[in-house]
């Protein structure tokens, strides 16, 4: 219940932002899926190819502040009532055990936002949100073209282009200045997963060259013939003709939401 309240009040009021896809009712890896393959696709019909730079949070849900969540929450205007809630909920637990007639005494243990708790959907959502709408801004000041879709902890870039070089300077960028943000909120990006991808009509590898991350962290990222994002695989030939017959079986409501993207 509360955490439904909470989805109402931050979706309403604009707090969460647009490009996060998990935690949120009527939003899943479909959705995912189907904004990547409908960007990709338009795309193409511009004769431009689609970059794709993925990146995981390293231990995401036990990283989060705890002292930073309520400053967050009441950046997102709820009751005073509420923020009082999650300052006790979250911190400064104590608790006692008991065993048939033994009673122990109070010991410490503070609740950590995990993927079991039933709030941690929503509330990662909202740890997550400054971050983007800041990265939006700086991207607005930059002029830089980048969208972004945010599943929890896993992340992409998508830029297109006719020149595969250009696409690689504004996703190393991008890429530099949400480590930046992170780091502000005590994340860390897990950069042995870091992946790119270019969705290239040309069905080529030979033509397509890395991604030198070095100054940044050591890493020169290789494109890769087969790509695996949300449980999905994306193949260098895929031409997404297979994709769109098998999305448009999912119900009549999805096939009117897909004529539309196609």
């Amino acid at each position: 219940m509360i955490g439904k309240c909470l989805q109402f009040h931050t979706i309403s009021n604009n707090f969460i932002h647009t490009s996060q896809l998990k935690g949120l009712k009527l939003r899943s890896t479909m959705d995912a899926r189907v904004a990547l393959t409908h960007i990709i696709c338009s795309e193409w019909a511009k004769n431009l190819t689609t970059s794709t730079l993925a990146f995981d949070i390293a231990q995401f849900f036990p990283s989060l502040n705890h002292q930073l969540l309520p400053l967050i929450l009441d950046k997102a205007g709820l009751n005073w009532k509420i923020l009082i809630f999650f300052k006790n909920y979250l911190v400064g637990r104590k608790t006692k055990c008991l065993w048939n007639n033994f009673i122990s005494l109070f010991f410490n243990m503070n609740i950590r936002i995990s993927q079991e708790l039933a709030l941690s959907p929503i509330l990662s959502a909202l740890y997550l949100s400054p971050v983007f709408h800041s990265f939006e801004n700086c991207l607005k000041i930059l002029k830089i073209p980048i969208s972004t879709i945010s599943f929890v902890d896993n992340s992409i870039f998508i830029f297109q282009s006719k020149f595969i070089l250009h696409s690689n300077a504004n996703l190393f960028y991008c890429y530099n200045i949400l480590l930046s943000l992170l780091t502000k909120y005590g994340l860390v990006v897990e950069h042995g997963k870091t992946d790119i991808f270019h969705f290239s009509r040309s069905h080529s590898l030979f033509k397509l060259p890395p991604l030198n991350l070095s100054p940044l962290w050591g890493l020169v990222l290789l494109p890769k013939d087969t790509w695996k994002y949300l449980g999905f695989i994306f193949e260098l030939q895929t031409q997404f003709q297979k994709s769109y017959r098998f999305l448009c079986k999912q119900g009549d409501f999805h096939n009117q939401m897909y004529e539309v993207a196609w």
